[in-house]
């Protein structure tokens, strides 16, 4: 039986229930029953901010593509990432296990575990093609093999995110070899060396021939994989490097090949590129969901768009410039909304509800049994602290679990810990300092920007907050949360 034939049958299941007085049969039922699997794609754009898609309220820059994907589906408005930096959420993700459980909890030296499950390694058990390309940027310093380890087929981009920064590298990986961009030269000091060599990750720096931005390979390599994968389910990952900074550039780290119709604005270069990259994603964006309507795999497709992480104010761009986290307060880095609450738009014609919007609180470790239960596949709930969204996204809000609480915890700034609750938010720093600070309490329901600390109105919550806090953190082996003995800082 075909994928296609099988989405018909959906698509009249849910028509002959919505004719019907009995009890519909939900989607998740008939995907169980009929073994339909959809191919899922996730596209994770680096440091966008809550403010930065017009759907989503951003005023100055417009998001066409992204805004009609939020038409045809869901709009998520409690969506939490997995940290507030690059590696440790996207380790959130793929694993399944929040920051106080993963080993990958910020940008030092550690690794994804062999022991862990990931999305890809549960995908491909059940079946499916598993692809990512653009930015793996998961531990320090990770082998160019580690997509492959962590259940990737194929794998093509950054592998290290320190290269990552820089949109014209010499060179970029494609299943753990290196493959040459001769377009592209990084500049080199007096003696001919590179300036970023010594003490930097392979392929850090700036480019001083820029012959081609690495956004475009990205495009047309996701566009191709989708194409070459048609005929089976597959999983891909277009892990977007942008609108991040290279924070290597000494004056404009929004590296673009061409503000296009932003060059004449009267705006700093750094905006006028974070413009155009948000332009960009959002092209990319309309071009993949077009590339699955063309090859009549629309229908058969789940599309989630979302960021990794809150905006960022690196590269000489100024989060503020274009109110990037929206109401919000703070950013990367931080644990207070704008640094963990991301955007999140799910589409899947004939399943998810058009122009819906869900206020279900869910984040990063999700994913893991969430995309499993599409791939009719389940996950040892002792293995993951991640609860499946499946039921939101399909409209069976009487089914959906709600987590008790979901917790973070990060090891720069002098260290963090942070507790949603319901509508209560817990942010605690300083923790590895010799004076850690007071849990600060907000009531979200009240006050989204976390302005009006009532710590002080609700004793027993806070005490609550710090028990959830002190359960959730499992010790690592070479770093502590708690003390100072390994600087956990990094430069960008």
């Amino acid at each position: 039986m075909t994928r296609k034939y099988l989405s018909m049958i959906v698509g009249g299941v849910i028509a002959l229930s919505s004719c019907q007085k009995t009890k519909p049969e939900h989607v998740s039922e008939v995907i169980e029953k009929e073994k339909v699997k959809p191919n899922i794609v996730l596209i994770l754009a680096d440091d966008m901010g809550f403010g930065d898609l017009s759907c989503y309220g951003q005023s100055t820059l417009s998001t066409p593509n992204i805004d009609a994907m939020a038409s045809e589906g869901m709009r998520f408005n409690n969506l939490y990432t997995g940290s507030t930096v690059c590696a440790p959420s996207r380790a959130s993700l793929l694993t399944g296990l929040h920051t106080g459980h993963v080993s990958v909890r910020g940008n030092q030296p550690d690794q994804l575990l062999t022991e862990n499950e990931t999305i890809a390694s549960v995908l491909k058990n059940q079946g499916y093609k598993t692809g990512v390309i653009g930015k793996w940027g998961i531990g320090h310093p990770p082998a160019p093999s580690d997509p492959k380890r962590n259940g990737f087929d194929y794998a093509y981009g950054y592998i290290n995110m320190w290269h990552a920064h820089n949109f014209y590298p010499e060179f970029l990986y494609r299943n753990g070899q290196k493959e040459m961009i001769p377009e592209n030269k990084l500049a080199r000091d007096e003696q001919g060396k590179r300036k970023w060599a010594a003490d930097k990750p392979e392929g850090t720096g700036v480019a001083e021939v820029k012959g081609q931005h690495t956004h475009e390979l990205f495009e047309n390599d996701a566009l191709r994989f989708i194409e070459e994968n048609k005929d089976d389910n597959f999983f891909l990952y277009l892990a977007l490097n942008m609108p991040h900074a290279n924070n290597e550039h000494p004056t404009n780290g929004m590296e673009v090949p061409g503000y296009g119709q932003f060059e004449d604005r009267g705006w700093p270069e750094p905006e006028k590129g974070f413009a155009r990259m948000m332009q960009m994603v959002d092209s990319t964006v309309g071009r993949v969901n077009q590339k699955l309507i063309d090859l009549g795999l629309d229908e058969n497709t789940i599309v989630i768009f979302c960021s990794d992480n809150g905006p960022h104010q690196e590269g000489h761009h100024e989060m503020e410039f274009f109110n990037s986290n929206g109401e919000l307060r703070g950013m990367k880095r931080d644990f207070y909304d704008g640094g963990i609450k991301t955007p999140l738009i799910a589409k899947w014609p004939g399943k998810i509800k058009p122009n819906s919007s869900s206020d279900h609180k869910a984040a990063f470790w999700d994913f893991l049994p969430t995309f499993a239960g599409l791939a009719g596949s389940s996950i040892d709930a002792s293995t993951t602290d991640g609860i499946s969204f499946m039921p939101t996204l399909l409209g069976d809000d009487a089914s959906q679990e709600n987590h008790e609480y979901l917790y973070w915890e990060f090891y720069e700034f002098g260290g963090k810990q942070a507790v949603l609750k319901d509508n209560f938010k817990a942010v605690k720093l300083d923790v590895r300092t010799d004076s850690p600070k007071a849990i600060q309490l907000f009531d979200l329901s009240k006050d989204p920007g976390e302005q009006n600390d009532v710590a002080a109105q609700y004793p027993e919550m806070v005490q609550e907050m710090a028990q959830y806090m002190e359960e959730s953190h499992q010790p690592l082996d070479f770093m502590s949360l708690f003390q100072m003995d390994v600087s956990a800082d990094t430069p960008f």
